[in-house]
């Protein structure tokens, strides 16, 4: 299982267009196969930072999951939104539920 948190920050005027995209990309993402789970977050302190927590069976399901329209579409969206480039952290788990991924 493959882990990603990918970290962004937004212009303070475009969070809602970025929150509003970032669902949608996130509703078509946990309908992929390999999608484990799909996660969208705002920051409580600063609400132009967001995190999204993606899980995927294995990495060609991430790749998979670039190749998509419905990704494409939201980093065009989103690319004019962010005031500074995403950052992410690719994690792997150590102890992963028992469930059949």
């Amino acid at each position: 299982m493959l882990i990603l948190h990918v970290h962004a920050r937004v212009k303070p005027e475009a969070v809602e267009a970025f929150r509003q995209a970032t669902i949608e990309n996130a509703r078509q993402s946990r309908r992929e196969p390999g999608v484990i789970r799909f996660d969208v977050a705002r920051q409580i302190d600063d609400p132009t930072r967001f995190l999204l927590v993606e899980m995927y069976r294995d990495a060609a399901a991430q790749a998979a999951h670039k190749e998509t329209a419905h990704y494409r579409i939201w980093a065009a969206a989103v690319a004019d939104l962010l005031a500074e480039p995403r950052s992410r952290a690719t994690y792997v788990a150590v102890d992963p539920p028992e469930q059949d991924w």
